[in-house]
């Protein structure tokens, strides 16, 4: 009997320590995203005996390898790359024209998509294909513009009935939804359909998109696939593996974007010409700031605003990622650099609206309003596109 009252006792003692001091939590490490170009299963079977062009750049990447690379290596039959703005290596600046060439690895020829006034291939380049393969890391912006060109492509598609088949990606700020849709009186290269500033959807499902809402000319369809990543939700914060153009060069610059670029449209830098494009503001004339630095010609920013000339600014690289996340688009460093210009409407070139997509956001920081107060003008369209997009969703 006495051995019993010491095993209970035992058990007790056990039972308070555990409580007192719980064991610590088991923690369950997500599964690594697998992009739908990693996914070869499923998609190489629809290839073999095809003859295939392929919409790329250094993005698309299987593990250490490019796709064009795995597929030439596999045989498949790749007789065309098609190449988006700063080209298939990613080395030219920002709208510069980029010619077509040939692949020094695998002989195949590039066209340009950037360089034709229409943005996409003709019959003649589309009869030699049958399957037009999209493998490109976007950034999920309206002012991004590898969508624009994949919509573009959608369209040939559509005119000469050839197969779209999308290997998609995580978007990197596919974890919300800010800024106004596009006015359609300011569409241009910059912005090409009526989504917010940041739809916060992958390039499969904004594909889905543009054919469910028949935006495509004369409300064609392009016959379409969809490669889906798998363990992506739209909450992933997913880090980009190789950078998606030459001035985002990091996932800092990749987050702020969404706010910065702004400054495209007005006299102020955002650091093209530096080793931190998109990560800080500024200009000559901004004297009161201690930051400073100076544009120089780099490869992506040959001719960046103010080169040479030392611009005083703002350093936002040491701004934390959640405070990113949460602000979404902030017009704070907008509207700091215009009260501290104090030039009124020469702040801004016309750019602007085709950046924004919209006349209101000018006009309101012109009238001293708050970024509280010009985002709530915009939010009734951000419930509206969550609306509208849910059809579309591949991911949770």
């Amino acid at each position: 009997m006495k051995r019993i009252y010491i095993l209970l006792f035992s058990i007790f003692c056990l039972t308070v320590l555990n409580a007192q001091n719980p064991p610590a939590p088991c923690t369950l490490h997500p599964a690594p995203v697998i992009t739908g170009a990693e996914s070869t299963s499923e998609y190489f079977p629809v290839l073999q005996n095809k003859r295939i062009g392929v919409f790329t750049n250094p993005t698309g990447r299987v593990g250490d390898e490019h796709l064009v690379d795995l597929l030439h290596r596999s045989g498949v039959n790749v007789v065309a790359i098609f190449a988006p703005e700063h080209g298939f290596r990613g080395d030219a600046d920002a709208g510069e024209k980029v010619t077509d060439d040939k692949d020094s690895k695998t002989g195949i020829p590039i066209y340009s998509l950037y360089k034709s006034k229409t943005g996409k291939p003709g019959k003649t380049i589309l009869s030699q294909i049958d399957i037009l393969v999209v493998d490109i890391q976007d950034v999920g912006l309206r002012f991004y513009t590898y969508y624009i060109s994949m919509y573009k492509l959608m369209d040939a598609c559509a005119e000469n009935n050839k197969q779209m088949l999308i290997l998609d990606r995580p978007n990197p700020n596919g974890f919300y939804v800010d800024g106004p849709i596009l006015d359609r009186k300011y569409k241009s290269g910059v912005g090409y359909l009526p989504i917010p500033v940041v739809h916060g959807m992958t390039l499969g499902e904004l594909a889905q998109m543009i054919n469910g809402e028949k935006w495509l000319p004369n409300k064609q369809t392009c016959p379409l696939q969809v490669i889906k990543c798998k363990n992506y939700t739209h909450q992933t914060k997913y880090p980009l593996p190789v950078p998606p153009s030459p001035n985002l060069p990091n996932m800092k610059s990749v987050y702020l974007y969404p706010s910065t670029c702004l400054f495209e449209g007005t006299t102020v830098s955002l650091g093209r010409g530096t080793a931190f494009p998109f990560q800080v503001y500024g200009s000559p004339d901004m004297k009161r700031y201690r930051f400073s630095f100076t544009p120089r010609s780099i490869p992506g920013a040959k001719n960046p605003p103010y080169l040479n000339r030392k611009c005083q600014g703002v350093d936002l690289q040491k701004v934390p990622d959640e405070e990113i996340w949460e602000k979404g688009i902030n017009l704070n460093y907008l509207i700091d650099a215009y009260n501290h210009l104090k030039t009124g409407n020469a702040f801004f070139t016309p750019f602007f609206e085709n950046l924004i997509g919209v006349d209101y956001v000018r006009k309101m920081i012109l009238e001293g309003k708050s970024a509280d107060e010009i985002k709530a003008v915009w939010q009734p369209d951000v419930e509206k596109f969550k609306q509208q997009r849910k059809p579309y969703l591949l991911y949770d």
